[in-house]
């Protein structure tokens, strides 16, 4: 079932070359859309120690099981984009994902590695635009991130806080 999942967003990808997860109006500007008012957001990967990954591509987002806190790489250096250390709860069993076998949007390969990559020239991914998600989103994980549209934040959640990057125009 996941090739075949794999398959069709490969496919997906090369004719339409945008994609809209639970909406099918996509934002010009975007590679991936979410809808407007949803209070679902984006999961961002759970690694066991940032420090242990090699031939990470700049511009990657992680949640640090270590730390428990997110973390950006930003070509050189991990970048901590939650302050306080929050709670890791595992969303899945298992050892982690090989980040070589993950699936590219917008182009038939790529180099960069991760689970998911988003490649465009023009386009970038459209993060969940959730109104005050620490008032509205009701049991988020460890490591959703999301946009707030109203106060123009960037919002993570790192399992006990939710910490903001702000005024966003």
């Amino acid at each position: 079932m996941k090739t075949i999942l794999i398959l069709f967003l490969f496919a997906f990808t090369i004719t339409k070359a945008q994609i809209g997860i639970e909406t099918t109006a996509v934002d010009g500007s975007g590679l991936v859309d979410f809808p407007a008012g949803t209070t679902k957001g984006l999961i961002l990967p759970q690694v066991t120690n940032n420090t242990n990954m090699t031939d990470v591509a700049e511009g990657t987002f992680v949640f640090d099981e270590a730390t428990s806190k997110v973390k950006y790489y930003n070509g050189t250096a991990w970048i901590e984009i939650t302050g306080q250390t929050g709670v890791s709860r595992t969303l899945l069993a298992g050892a982690e994902q090989d980040r070589t076998k993950g699936v590219i949007i917008g182009a038939p390969d790529s180099a960069a590695k991760g689970v998911l990559v988003l490649e465009s020239e023009d386009k970038a991914l459209i993060l969940p635009k959730v109104i005050d998600p620490a008032a509205n989103v009701k049991s988020p994980a460890a490591g959703m991130m999301c946009y707030d549209p109203v106060a123009k934040l960037v919002c993570f959640y790192n399992g006990t806080n939710w910490a903001f990057w702000g005024n966003i125009d």
